[in-house]
């Protein structure tokens, strides 16, 4: 059975923008955070494994969290964990809009090829070695909002953001790997500017099917 997995941040993980910071969190139901909807898209014989982390980064240290954000450190160990992988569908790159994280898409382009010769150079351990084909995916944009720590978090992001689709296409060709951009399917909520309401989270997984089954085939 093939196993794709899915390395993203919130956005995978399924949070709502309808709460503040300063609120409980709310996650969107299993039947539309996008890694599920993709799974329920593919159908009997894929199975697609959740790991959206918030806040994660692509490759840059959250000092302020209580958790490891830093994709690149992580990434091996999830790898190894849920060995073999076939496909790591990688979506980051919104928290590196954070201009104490990073700041800039440069930045976010340069912690995603790094992600993406980890995936594909990383062996697993597993007998034969197995090495996972990569499908880089580009956040929606951020977006305006009235949200005071939210704009105040991401000051800077938003232009920044748009920058993406374009540097993360250009560095998926040159690994070889896929490419999909979620802006053209989805839009980030003005509520809180960075996340997606539950339909356009859910646009994600119904629009990724398709290019999952091409690369799964090739």
């Amino acid at each position: 059975m093939p196993t794709i997995l899915a390395y993203g941040d919130s956005i995978t993980w399924g949070s709502s923008p309808e709460v503040g910071v300063t609120l409980p969190v709310a996650r969107h139901p299993v039947s539309h955070r996008w890694p599920d909807v993709l799974a329920a898209q593919l159908g009997v014989g894929f199975e697609v494994i959740n790991h959206g982390l918030r806040g994660r980064t692509t490759a840059y240290d959250e000092h302020l969290s209580d958790s490891d954000r830093n994709g690149v450190r992580l990434l091996p160990t999830v790898l190894y964990t849920h060995a073999p992988i076939d496909l790591v569908v990688i979506m980051l790159g919104s928290n590196d809009m954070k201009p104490n994280i990073c700041g800039t898409a440069l930045g976010a382009m340069q912690g995603m090829r790094r992600l993406m010769n980890i995936a594909l150079n990383h062996t697993q351990g597993t007998t034969p070695p197995t090495n996972a084909k990569v499908l880089i995916v580009a956040p929606p944009p951020l977006c305006e909002s009235d949200e005071p720590e939210f704009a105040a978090m991401f000051e800077g992001g938003i232009e920044q953001s748009k920058k993406l689709a374009a540097l993360y296409e250009g560095v998926a060709a040159e690994k070889g790997c896929g490419f999909f951009d979620a802006g053209s399917v989805a839009k980030t909520d003005p509520r809180d500017g960075v996340h997606l309401d539950a339909e356009n989270t859910r646009n994600i997984g119904l629009a990724l099917a398709s290019k999952v089954r091409a690369m799964m085939i090739n």
